[in-house]
């Protein structure tokens, strides 16, 4: 193994860096942000960061100057550099399955060169793109057409988590920028539901099926694709139909040919390219075929752009560094134990979602690379709703509960659809919660304004909440590849100093080890011999039970 993925010494929370930053925390736990401003009338222009199109506000956070050195030096001491270094060359960070992370690869452009295992992927990742280029030219000009001979009007992506998260949230925040004559589904859910809602009004002779499966096994994405196939021939009969009908974004050739795709019609992927990580892959090829081809490579644009400023920037100017440190100090030495993604923006009503998985699949973790047991909480939880739904739903707790909960907000200077006085009213909201957040509410405030004691303390605001505010100019297909780059970044420098693998997620196995064994004892005609716990017993007696009847 590489000197760049081993643990250095000494543990992380016994380490002097760690301990400085421990030391320090309790330096500034009786301080308030409304002092903090007080004491440094340019504050707010201080600690924030102008780059790579975006401009990052993160003097609302409980931090000083002192704080961050102190940040940046517990990153050095853990070897992030290092660490940035491998990810690039492509060494295998991914310890626990030998693998290296080269989703950067992915937005390469054609005459860079990425080694692994003595090979350029560059080459590869661009014959890929350009064959996904040239299908998607084939639907949208009418020369791919169905088994009929009607054009391919409905688009269905059939995938799970990093398979349909990342499409389905591209799909979603570059909509302003799709082709109306088309309606782009997605299916992911092995609930019956998702797919019948998603095709009771498609015409089949018009609807194409993009099934993303890496190893063409996943339970729930071949149900899915197996229903569909039947909800195909159902109405067009022919086995030859499924050839027109469906293409595939796969390694396994073979289950592919099996299924009656074309192997011609396979868009390859890659193992060094997690999952949650392959959005901009060729399992975007759903997102290409609703925006075309040119507005995808400026999401892959966007994506470079963010990866050349994580890779070179010094930390103290390095947006992804800067934002995975804060919250590794929200996280670690202030308690916090979720963040709040607020996107001003209902293009992105999807991102926090797709965070979810991006973030607490990756750093979700309990053992260090090395397997040793961590003695410090790693991912925290993420979640959010775009604004200005949220702040009728859950800010309440986030201003007056008992919880710290730091919050993300992330907003556009220009609007993509001018109504009125829609876009000044929506970005005055953002500027105002994260004010009250940080300054809140004192008492003579309140008392001031006449409210009868028994009242003041329901109208109190404590404030000293940590955001962050990024601002870009407009929601472009290249601002969300460099929107999307930031958080994976973001992400691998929490990990970096936490030691630990945010490439595997062995947490998603166990249960879905379980329920193959579950799945004859739900369907068997006999009743089955059960040697589950008590719970489990009783829970599938009554499943069948109540479905017999």
């Amino acid at each position: 193994m590489s000197d760049a993925v081993q643990t250095h010494s000494p543990t992380l929370t016994q380490s002097p860096a760690w301990q400085a930053l421990q030391a320090h925390c309790q330096t500034l736990r009786g301080q308030h942000l409304r002092q903090l401003f007080a004491d440094d009338p340019k504050r707010g222009e201080r600690l924030a960061l102008e780059a790579c199109g975006f401009y990052f506000d993160y003097s609302k956070n409980r931090v000083t100057a002192q704080t961050l050195a102190l940040l940046i030096a517990l990153a050095d001491s853990r070897g992030l550099r290092e660490r940035i270094d491998a990810m690039f060359s492509g060494q295998k960070i991914n310890a626990t399955e030998q693998r290296a992370v080269l989703h950067t690869a992915l937005r390469a452009p054609s005459d860079a060169s990425v080694m692994l295992d003595g090979e350029d992927v560059v080459p590869q990742v661009h014959a890929v793109l350009e064959k996904m280029e040239a299908f998607t030219r084939r639907i949208h000009d009418g020369q791919w057409r169905g088994y009929t001979g009607e054009p391919i009007r409905n688009v269905v992506n059939i995938g799970i988590g990093g398979s349909d998260l990342g499409p389905v949230m591209a799909f979603e925040a570059l909509r302003h920028y799709s082709r109306r004559d088309m309606t782009v589904r997605f299916i992911s859910n092995i609930d019956g539901t998702d797919f019948a809602e998603a095709t009771r009004d498609l015409k089949p002779e018009q609807t194409l099926f993009v099934v993303c499966s890496k190893s063409f096994k996943t339970l729930e994405t071949l149900t899915n694709a197996r229903s569909a196939r039947a909800w195909l021939l159902n109405k067009l009969v022919d086995e030859r139909a499924v050839a027109k009908h469906f293409v595939a974004v796969s390694t396994n050739a073979k289950g592919v040919a099996e299924f009656g795709i074309d192997t011609d019609h396979m868009f390859a992927m890659w193992d060094w390219a997690g999952g949650r990580y392959s959005m901009d892959s060729a399992i975007g090829l759903s997102t290409m075929l609703a925006v075309g081809d040119e507005h995808f490579r400026a999401m892959l644009a966007g994506f470079r752009a963010m990866d050349e400023h994580f890779r070179t920037a010094p930390f103290e100017r390095n947006l992804p560094v800067l934002m995975g440190l804060i919250a590794l100090w929200n996280n670690n030495f202030l308690g916090a134990e979720t963040v709040a993604v607020l996107p001003y923006e209902q293009y992105l009503k999807r991102f926090p979602a797709y965070l979810q998985q991006l973030t607490m699949e990756s750093n979700g973790k309990h053992v260090t690379l090395h397997g040793a047991p961590v003695d410090y909480q790693t991912g925290p939880i993420y979640w959010g709703e775009p604004g200005t739904n949220g702040q009728h739903s859950f800010y309440q707790l986030i201003h007056q509960g008992t919880r710290l909960i730091p919050c993300d907000f992330i907003g556009f200077c220009q609007p993509l659809n001018a109504l009125a006085r829609h876009h000044d009213l929506l970005m005055a909201n953002l500027f105002a919660q994260s004010e009250a957040l940080a300054f809140g509410k004192t008492q003579a405030e309140v008392e001031a304004e006449g409210t009868p004691d028994w009242l003041v303390p329901h109208r109190l605001f404590e404030g000293n909440r940590p955001s962050n505010t990024l601002l870009a100019e407009r929601l472009t297909p290249e601002t969300l590849g460099r929107l999307v780059a930031l958080y994976e970044h973001s992400v691998f420098t929490q990990g970096a100093v936490w030691q630990i693998d945010s490439f595997d997620q062995w947490g998603v196995e166990l249960g879905k080890a379980l329920a193959e064994r579950t799945i004859p004892e739900l369907e068997s005609p006999q009743e089955p011999m059960l040697r589950h716990d008590s719970s489990t017993n009783a829970l599938i007696r009554r499943y069948r039970q109540l479905k017999r009847r």
